[in-house]
């Protein structure tokens, strides 16, 4: 009579197969996917957009773009100083000496960029001041022979100002068409018609419009953003706003064109809230770890995919509840998947948690959160032995019946 062998060392030596099957290699990322000094894998050297020594906005400039003209060159307090440039949906309010309001009142300006009154031509009225548009009207009346010009004054003047679309291009993580300066209906002063005259548009300038483009990236040069305006450019220094010490205001136009240069280095200090970055990112969160079997259960939810800007990969996992529990889970890893803006490569980088929380130089492994990013946690290796033991055991459990049964039906 032959007695059973126990199952037990067979059992341990399946589950240790499979534990270290589940585990999973560690991440490959293609050469000059990473792209933070934090991104780059344990007990390598760190990627080439580190910060250099010394200053970085010294150290860290970027060429001029080409194609722009020495002779276009214009200071930046020039602009700012000039008057402001209409644009299409502005709105204007009319008045003329002894008109029974048939010319006079409010208009509004085009898309086509042109004002059009009852009786007379078009009148282009875009990137011009009003000023100068009631000029062009003056004499437009004139030659229309509604008016004689020195006994008929024209007074015109601005009474709301509309978003402008700006070209937004370079170091921002959102390029393109962007529209500063966009107002609410409820905002909108023009439609309440009041007897104002003037107005001050906060949100159509140069700040705005990075902002609305996604925001300067970390390797941007803030130092020389460069505002394109037909044939004329300047070039404006953002550094003093992001350090707190100055604000700028430059107005921009229907039209211009803005071109943010990359440095090429990771400065750390445009990844917070400034004039020029988002004050929050969106990120892609899961954690189905041990400790919490569904996003739901471990609320992940709408308001932890919103972080503040400047939020590191250990604040999120935090954020995600995918540190702490257990001592049997406590060593869970977590995986970010973040992409280069600089050549569009994906990044994926994996950290073991615990290990972040325990070492004093995490902040050199605890990479910074980008708009878009992704996180994930994993189990530990313990809670993997153990699901490999409760996934061989089971199946063991599934094959004993119809093993005894077998052996039942021969003897």
């Amino acid at each position: 009579m032959n007695t059973p062998s126990s199952p037990l060392p067979a059992l341990l030596v399946t589950a240790s197969l499979l534990a270290g099957c589940v585990a999973g290699p560690a991440p490959r990322n293609l050469a000059g996917s990473a792209w933070t000094p934090q991104q780059h894998p344990l007990h390598q050297e760190a990627p080439v957009l580190a910060r250099p020594a010394g200053n970085p906005v010294l150290s860290c400039t970027a060429a001029r773009p080409a194609g722009l003209d020495p002779a276009g060159f214009v200071p930046a307090a020039a602009l700012a100083d000039a008057p402001a440039l209409l644009a299409p949906g502005d709105r204007l309010r009319l008045r003329i000496a002894g008109d029974d309001d048939l010319l006079s009142g409010v208009h509004v300006i085009g898309d086509d960029g042109s004002l059009a009154i009852a009786g007379l031509p078009r009148i282009a009225a875009t990137g011009i001041s009003a000023a100068e548009l009631q000029r062009r009207l003056a004499r437009t009346l004139v030659q229309a022979g509604m008016i004689r010009t020195a006994y008929t004054p024209v007074d015109l003047r601005l009474i709301e100002t509309a978003g402008v679309s700006v070209a937004v291009s370079g170091a921002v993580f959102a390029a393109g068409i962007v529209r500063a300066g966009e107002r609410a209906s409820d905002d909108r002063i023009g439609q309440k018609e009041g007897t104002a005259s003037g107005d001050a548009n906060a949100g159509r300038t140069l700040a705005t419009a990075l902002r609305s483009a996604g925001g300067v990236r970390p390797d941007a040069d803030v130092g020389q953003v460069y505002l394109v305006r037909g044939t004329q450019w300047t070039m404006v220094d953002f550094n003093a706003a992001v350090a707190g010490t100055a604000t700028s205001s430059l107005a921009v136009a229907a039209g211009d064109r803005v071109i943010v240069p990359s440095t090429g280095c990771f400065r750390a200090d445009l990844v917070r809230p400034t004039p020029i970055t988002q004050p929050g990112i969106r990120v892609h969160m899961s954690n189905l770890s041990r400790s919490a079997g569904n996003n739901a259960s471990a609320g992940v939810g709408r308001d932890t995919n919103n972080l503040p800007y400047g939020t590191r990969l250990l604040q999120g996992l935090v954020e995600m509840n995918c540190v702490g529990g257990s001592a049997m889970n406590a060593s869970r890893r977590a995986v970010l998947i973040s992409r280069n803006p600089i050549n569009g490569q994906s990044v994926v980088i994996e950290r073991e948690i615990e290990k972040m929380v325990r070492n004093a130089d995490r902040d050199a492994v605890d990479p910074y959160l980008m708009p878009g990013d992704a996180l994930a946690c994993y189990d530990s290796r313990s809670m993997n032995f153990a699901d490999a033991i409760n996934l061989v055991s089971g199946a063991m459990a599934a094959v004993t019946p119809a093993v005894l049964i077998s052996n039942a039906v021969r003897n």
